[in-house]
């Protein structure tokens, strides 16, 4: 019976649910931001490349060719990802704020 209160004090103490939840909420918006990127933003972004595909783009520097397009879809991920969590975090930390006054 020990264990089964170290293992409840150590889930309470770390708040292991909490953070399962906000792992898998967060997995679930980022299918969904990823989804936002490559079938609304970059549709726009592809009628101002030459061709249209963006996952195709190539940056040529000599001889050497950079396939960029499908790094550009995750840089633009992250940015919109990094973005909403900044967003959360200071709508909790101004709700912690007037809290505690």
């Amino acid at each position: 019976m020990a264990f089964l209160k170290e293992f409840k004090d150590f889930l309470d103490k770390y708040k292991v649910l909490g953070l399962a939840v906000a792992f898998i909420i967060g997995a679930a918006s980022t299918k969904m931001i990823t989804a936002f990127v490559n079938d609304i933003i970059m549709p726009v972004i592809g009628v101002l490349i030459p061709g249209g595909d963006w996952r195709a783009s190539i940056l040529q520097l000599g001889p050497v060719k950079l396939l960029i397009g499908d790094f550009v879809g995750a840089l633009i991920d992250f940015l919109i990802i990094a973005l909403v969590i900044f967003m959360i975090v200071k709508i909790i930390m101004k709700e912690d704020a007037t809290q505690k006054r």
